[in-house]
């Protein structure tokens, strides 16, 4: 049998040695990084089986380090963090990211041990890190979606979700799960039939997932309705999903009037993919890393042209075509590189269709121009319609237009846009 692989990742070289005595004197293959960098190409390479991550470190700290790994679902293996400095606040921030546990120094060798075989159990047991929605993407659509849900985190008042079909009901449920709690997302409605409280026992202090509850039967609706008033007794958060407005189906009879309000005081909408395309190439990216560490496909590398080509696409189906599409790639692809025209095939081949783009004539005053000054005055209207669309955020318009923002400025400034210091609004368009 093959021995578990645990990385000590720790900037003090006394400490390293020390737990790599311990550890491999207690059979286990050990392998040492002394700072962030060396740590991910540790994980990268050899994919260890637990990794003792020290929290203060010269160049990353482990929660950012934490944070990175968990944002790339490449937190796939348990993680125990250490501080000699530790606070309630750096364990609590730790485990609510995904850490297993929290050791501080000095450590103790029995802790250390105890909580190392905990840690290689656990992870055993535990399924392989799934997409987040922190990889929902960086715009302003994706971020303005977490800090609804963030807002209303800590309170335990039944969420609705709705949106179109595929959108990521469960990212967004997840979002709101507090870590080490149950969660508990039954596969069908027959359970609010034969017996609602099952489940309900399960998530006591947790999280129950109720998708598709539009689509629920009458007696699936009442063991519903009969779950809902003990939510209190059992601290549990309600967050269930629908594809379409439940008070349309309420007035049309086909739900419950009063369920419907129990359910849906506090409603969020998930975006569909079509509304931040721009995200779009993080999220392939993100979902194509995940594969591969699953070992479901080779590793394989989005160009940007294919990125583009994505990023172009009508995605009706949201995120299961999306990883469908990824998938299709990654096993098809004949080399190590996925280019445009790899997306061009695969997209034909599951029928999704180019973004349609609204065209708009140049009036003729400018088609008559030379191409030069025609260039400039369409240049300008193109950043001015950009800054008022993100409200002269230039952070935003940077991401949106794809420039780094020095270069951006330059362009500005080239073209005569001043965006001022207050809330950098450009001038009126001239």
């Amino acid at each position: 049998m093959t021995a578990n692989q645990i990385l000590v990742v720790d900037d003090e070289v006394g400490i390293r040695e020390l737990l790599f005595e311990i550890l491999r004197d207690e059979g286990y293959a050990v392998r040492l990084a002394e700072n962030a960098q060396a740590a991910r190409q540790h994980r990268r390479d050899s994919r260890p089986d637990l990794v003792l991550l020290d929290i203060w470190m010269p160049d990353t700290d482990g929660i950012t380090l934490l944070k990175e790994w968990a944002g790339a679902g490449q937190l796939t293996m348990p993680v125990v963090m250490m501080s000699g400095h530790g606070t309630i606040d750096s364990a609590v921030e730790a485990t609510r990211i995904g850490a297993f546990d929290f050791l501080e120094k000095p450590i103790s060798l029995p802790k250390l041990l105890a909580t190392v075989g905990k840690a290689l159990a656990g992870g055993r047991a535990v399924p392989r890190a799934g997409l987040s929605l922190a990889q929902f993407g960086k715009g302003r659509v994706a971020q303005e979606l977490r800090q609804r849900l963030d807002q209303v985190s800590r309170l335990r008042t039944p969420v609705l979700l709705v949106g179109e079909p595929g959108c990521g009901f469960e990212l967004a449920a997840r979002h709101l799960h507090h870590p080490n709690t149950p969660w508990v997302a039954p596969a069908d409605a027959q359970w609010l039939v034969a017996n609602p409280f099952g489940p309900l026992n399960e998530a006591k202090d947790g999280t129950l997932f109720v998708d598709a509850v539009s689509r629920l039967d009458k007696a699936a609706q009442k063991g519903l309705s009969q779950l809902v008033a003990k939510l209190e007794k059992f601290n549990t958060r309600l967050v269930c999903a629908s594809t379409e407005p439940l008070a349309s189906a309420a007035a049309e009879g086909r739900f419950d009037a009063a369920l419907c309000h129990a359910i849906s005081g506090l409603t969020i909408r998930v975006p569909s993919l079509g509304e931040h395309p721009e995200d779009i190439p993080e999220l392939a990216t993100g979902l194509l890393t995940m594969m591969a560490e699953a070992r479901e496909v080779p590793h394989r590398v989005l160009t940007v042209g294919a990125q583009n080509a994505l990023r172009n696409l009508e995605w009706a189906g949201n995120l299961p075509v999306l990883q469908n599409v990824v998938k299709t790639l990654a096993l098809t692809v004949t080399g190590t590189e996925i280019g445009g025209d790899d997306v061009a095939r695969v997209a034909r081949e599951f029928g999704l269709a180019p973004r349609e783009a609204p065209v708009a004539m140049a009036p003729p005053s400018v088609l008559d121009l030379p191409l030069r000054e025609a260039r400039e005055r369409f240049e300008r209207q193109y950043f001015l319609h950009h800054i008022r669309r993100e409200e002269g955020n230039m952070s935003r318009v940077a991401d949106r237009v794809g420039l780094e923002r020095t270069h951006l400025y330059r362009k500005l400034k080239q073209l005569g846009i001043r965006p001022s210091a207050r809330g950098e609004e450009p001038p009126p368009e001239g």
